[in-house]
């Protein structure tokens, strides 16, 4: 019995290389000047797809919301067992916060159609909200469980999960389709070096113009061609506009976008006093006295 599952990922930000332009005067992140990779629970969120592919036999369709370059996650899940690759990208898009994002996502899912799972990484490292899961389900109108760390079971019309929750850990059953977010509780397998020779050449049908182009080739017919060849050979990484996921362009990007940032600050922790601890019985002792006697223990 064969399964469809959407993994949804995001191409962020590094915020552990954050310099002073990360952020621009609208309140918006400067991506162009971070480097980009994948977001590190969206990856677990693949890892989960691509155990219960193995266990159940299913059908992994990534896909993401971002500009062109976005696509070289696409290509690292590829590489990594997934099937299809959907890249959401549409200058409209830009700006979105997490309702304008699930919306948009919403209608990625629509359109992609029937499907058995939608899995997504709990939150971004670039804004920590766990929002968009969440929305995308309300959306969509599917029930949900959140903080999954694994599945125990997956049948037609009905999974049961193991989720995180204060103090230990609850098992829950629902029905399907039903949207899990996922926390890092697995290890994410490698890029495989055989799908890396294959899926290096895979391509959005603007990166195959953008080819043509610098190559000084501008054949119409060969272009569509090529396509149609990408396509046998499973290296077509399909490429939707607002317009073709049928989004209302008032819904998305930073016209659907309710949140506004109104103010950034850099923070800078400097450390005023310090005071060096001779690593010795005595020092610790006398170090715990300090603190007890300040009122920082006991």
């Amino acid at each position: 019995m064969s399964y469809t599952i959407i993994v949804f990922v995001k191409q962020v930000p590094d915020t552990q290389n954050i310099t002073g332009q990360a952020m621009k005067p609208d309140g918006t992140v400067n991506r162009a000047a971070l480097p980009a990779i994948f977001n590190p629970e969206d990856l677990n969120a693949l890892e989960l797809a691509l155990e219960l592919k193995e266990r159940f036999g299913a059908k992994v369709v990534v896909g993401t919301m971002g500009p062109p370059n976005a696509a070289e996650v696409l290509r690292d899940a590829l590489c990594r067992g997934a099937d299809e690759g959907v890249l959401l990208t549409d200058r409209s898009f830009a700006g979105a916060d997490t309702l304008a994002t699930s919306y948009a996502l919403s209608c990625c899912a629509k359109k992609i159609g029937k499907y058995d799972l939608i899995l997504c990484g709990r939150q971004a490292i670039d804004g920590d909200t766990a929002q968009v899961g969440p929305q995308l389900a309300e959306k969509l109108k599917l029930p949900q469980i959140s903080y999954v760390e694994e599945v125990k079971e997956l049948s037609k019309g009905k999974i049961i999960a193991k989720r995180a929750i204060e103090g230990g850990y609850e098992v829950l059953e629902c029905p399907t389709p039903a949207l899990l977010t996922v926390i890092d509780a697995n290890e994410p397998r490698p890029k495989a070096v055989r799908r890396i020779m294959k899926y290096k050449k895979a391509m959005t049908r603007s990166e195959l113009v953008k080819f043509h182009a610098n190559a000084n080739y501008t054949d119409a017919e060969a272009l569509v061609e090529e396509e149609e060849n990408l396509k046998k050979r499973n290296l077509f990484i399909h490429e939707w506009s607002a317009t073709d996921a049928s989004a209302d362009i008032e819904r998305v990007g930073l016209k659907g976008s309710p949140t506004k940032v109104k103010k950034i600050e850099n923070v800078v922790l400097t450390a005023t006093e310090t005071k060096a601890i001779p690593p010795t019985e005595q020092g610790i002792s006398n170090l715990v006295h300090e603190l007890i006697v300040d009122h920082t223990l006991g």
